[in-house]
């Protein structure tokens, strides 16, 4: 993945903030993903007042591109922060790393965060779930 790639994908993340319904957090998180077929599927957080029915951008990003058929996955940007407004690195919780072991390969899926000042951070999905559990484990 070249430096313009991750660049259109970190966009791609950016843009998806608008989109987030956060009326109790106020942290809005958006995240883009990259299948191997060349298509990028936008996420955002999306809040319940019940907490527990709750979505992650990342997961809602996953469950756009499962439910449209993809099955394989190369990368994705992660962003977010308070109002909308990227601080520091935004990196998935544990339960979306646990999404991402059921679709990705952990030694090559690619995950990218940004803060404010531009810096980006990549890590494998092995780096971020070690000694992860999947599909391989069955």
């Amino acid at each position: 993945m070249d430096n313009a790639q991750k660049e259109a994908l970190l966009k791609k993340a950016k843009e998806m903030l608008a989109f987030s319904y956060t009326p109790y957090s106020n942290f809005k998180v958006g995240a883009a993903l990259l299948a191997k077929s060349g298509k990028v599927f936008g996420g955002c957080n999306i809040e319940n007042a019940a907490y527990g029915p709750s979505n992650c951008a990342e997961r809602t990003a996953f469950f756009n591109a499962v439910s449209s058929g993809e099955r394989g996955f190369e990368a994705i940007a992660i962003v977010g922060g308070p109002d909308g407004i990227i601080k520091d690195f935004c990196p998935p919780c544990g339960v979306c790393r646990q999404v991402m072991m059921e679709f990705c390969k952990p030694k090559e899926f690619l995950i990218l965060l940004q803060n404010a000042s531009g810096e980006i951070k990549e890590f494998t999905l092995e780096e971020m779930l070690p000694l992860g559990f999947g599909p391989a484990n069955l």
